[in-house]
C-alpha cells in the first residue's frame, strides 16, 4: 500500500514539473523576440475573435505559434481588449508586444483634408476617391451641415462613418461658436450664420480677408443692400456639383433666381458650400468698418471701399490690371 501512495506522489510530482516547465516554456517564447525580420502590416477587421486575430498573425509571420500567443493574452487578461485596426508590427517584436500594441488600439491612421467652401457634393467625390474609406455613400449631406478639416481615421473606415463625423464636428463648432456670437447682427439663426459664412468662404481664397469680407455683407445687409455676390450666382446654376467653367453671363446676373443676390434681398435659401470654423467665426464676429465693396485687386486678394465713388476706381484699377495681362 505504501509503495502505491509513494507512486502516486511521484507521478503528481512529475506531472506539477512537468506542467511548470511548459509555463516557463511558454513563457520564454511569448516574451522572447518575433520572427519579423523586417516591420510588417497588419490588419485585423473589426468583429475578429482572439482566435482569428492569432490566426492572421501567425499567417502573416509576426507571430510563430497562434497557440501561445492566444495563450499569453489570456493569461495577461487581454483577451476581450484587443482592438481591430491596420497595425504596423515592428521587427523582432516579441508576442507580447504585439498583444500590448493591439491593447492600447495603436493603429495606423490615415489621414482625409477637405479643403474650406466645398460643396457637399464636392466633398462626397473627395470621399468616394479616398483608396482607404469602405463602402458607399448613401446619399450626399445638406449644404453647409459638414466642417472643412483634417480627419484622421483608420482602414475600415467607412465613407458614411467619416461624413458623420464631419456633421458632428460641424454641429459642435455651430455649438461653441453660436453663443459667443456679438449682439445686434442682421443674422438671427445658425442656419442664416452658415449660409452667409458660405458665401464669405466662396469670396476669399486669403484666410486673412475673411473678417473684412463678413464685415462688407454684415453691414450691405444692416442697409439693406443686396449683398450681389457672384458665387451665389453660381450656386444656383451648378447646385454645387462642379465649376460653371466659364464666365457668368450678363442674363444670368440679370435672371431672378432664388440664388441671384443681385436681384432678391438678403440671404439665398441654403448654404453655397461648406464654410470652416474662421468664416464661422468672421460672421459671427465680424470686424467694425465702414466697408460695403471690395473687388479683385490683382494680386489673389481685394480692395475695398467705403463708398461707390471709391469702389469705381478700385473697380478701374483692376480692369487695367487685366488689360495689361490681355485678359478678357
Amino acid at each position: 500500500m505504501l509503495w502505491v501512495l509513494l507512486s502516486a506522489l511521484g507521478l503528481v510530482l512529475l506531472g506539477a514539473a512537468g506542467v511548470g516547465g511548459l509555463y516557463l516554456y511558454g513563457k520564454h517564447r511569448y516574451e522572447a523576440e518575433g520572427p519579423l525580420e523586417a516591420p510588417e502590416i497588419v490588419f485585423l477587421k473589426r468583429g475578429m475573435g482572439l482566435n482569428a486575430i492569432a490566426r492572421v498573425l501567425e499567417e502573416e509571420g509576426a507571430v510563430d505559434s497562434a497557440l501561445i500567443f492566444r495563450l499569453g493574452v489570456r493569461l495577461e487578461g487581454l483577451s476581450a481588449t484587443l482592438k481591430a485596426g491596420e497595425y504596423e508590427i515592428p521587427a523582432h517584436a516579441s508576442m507580447q508586444e504585439i498583444a500590448k500594441l493591439l491593447h492600447e488600439g495603436k493603429a495606423i491612421l490615415h489621414k482625409l483634408t477637405v479643403p474650406e467652401g466645398r460643396t457637399s457634393h464636392e466633398i462626397v467625390d473627395i470621399v468616394k476617391a479616398d483608396p482607404v474609406l469602405v463602402g458607399e455613400v448613401s446619399k450626399v449631406p445638406e449644404e453647409g451641415a459638414l466642417l472643412p478639416e483634417t480627419y484622421l481615421f483608420e482602414r475600415g473606415t467607412s465613407r458614411d462613418e467619416i461624413l458623420a463625423r464631419m456633421a458632428a464636428a460641424h454641429d459642435a463648432v455651430m455649438e461653441e461658436l453660436w453663443p459667443a456670437r456679438a449682439e445686434n447682427l442682421p443674422i438671427k439663426t445658425e442656419e442664416e450664420a452658415v449660409i452667409l459664412a458660405s458665401i464669405v468662404e466662396k469670396e476669399t481664397g486669403v484666410a486673412e480677408e475673411r473678417p473684412r469680407v463678413a464685415s462688407v455683407f454684415i453691414n450691405r445687409l444692416n442697409r439693406g443692400m443686396r449683398l450681389q455676390s457672384d458665387p451665389t450666382i453660381i450656386y444656383g446654376i451648378t447646385g454645387g456639383k462642379g465649376p460653371l467653367g466659364r464666365r457668368i453671363r450678363r442674363s444670368e446676373i440679370d435672371g431672378a433666381t432664388p440664388y441671384n443676390t443681385y436681384q432678391i434681398d438678403g440671404l439665398p435659401p441654403t448654404p453655397i458650400a461648406n464654410p470652416g470654423r474662421a468664416a464661422i467665426e468672421a460672421v459671427l464676429n465680424p470686424p467694425e468698418t465702414k466697408d460695403l465693396y471690395f473687388v479683385a485687386d490683382g494680386t489673389g486678394g481685394h480692395a475695398f471701399a467705403s463708398s461707390l465713388k471709391e469702389h469705381l476706381k478700385n473697380v478701374a484699377a483692376f480692369r487695367r490690371i487685366q488689360r495689361e495681362r490681355g485678359e478678357r
